[in-house]
């Protein structure tokens, strides 16, 4: 009896250990949103890591987040790291291209809660009356996370907090374009 009941497990995790290899070994969450403004004012807002707390979802989970800027925050070469609470965990972001008005690429590196590396991009295409703005994240999944996500969907797990970030980058990124006229009349003599 108790060698079946071993043959049995040895079989169902030999099972587990195939299915597991067999998922793609890479995945990728996208998002987007249309926003009411030119490209400029939301490229704006992401090209430069000052801005993030005005928009990012993951702020909001721990207002005391310690944040470290690079020298330059904004643009190719910019760096940004953080350290949290459980929720949000520790990690560092490096823009590594920018292209004016239409493309930002992150390298993202989690440290906490789990160590991970992942690109992540953003897309500013224009359109009638405004932008387009796509924010993906890709990354490769390793045996183990292949087998975690087997339980839990990675698109739901980040498609739900992309979405919060770009609703709240549109709502930043309207009233910026709002106010740039205004304030430009404003200087008029």
């Amino acid at each position: 009896m108790f060698k079946k009941i071993l043959i049995v497990l040895a079989v169902l995790v030999a099972l587990f250990i195939v299915i597991v290899a067999r998922q793609p070994a890479t995945y990728r969450v996208e998002r987007s949103v249309s926003i009411a403004a030119p490209a400029s004012v939301p490229f704006s807002h992401v090209n430069d890591f000052h801005h993030w707390p005005q928009w990012s979802p993951w702020e909001k989970m721990d207002p005391s987040m310690q944040r470290t800027y690079s020298a330059n925050a904004a643009g190719v070469g910019a760096t940004y790291a953080w350290e949290g609470n459980k929720k949000v965990g520790s990690g560092n972001m490096s823009i590594t291209e920018s292209r004016p008005e239409s493309f930002i690429a992150i390298r993202l590196e989690f440290v906490k809660p789990f160590k991970a590396v992942n690109t992540t991009e953003f897309t500013f295409t224009p359109e009638a009356g405004g932008t387009q703005v796509t924010w993906a994240m890709s990354g490769k999944k390793n045996f183990m996370s292949k087998a975690i996500c087997l339980f839990m969907d990675m698109d739901k797990m980040v498609g739900g907090d992309f979405e919060r970030g770009l609703a709240s980058l549109k709502t930043v990124s309207e009233a910026a374009a709002a106010d740039a006229p205004a304030s430009k009349t404003s200087n008029v003599p």
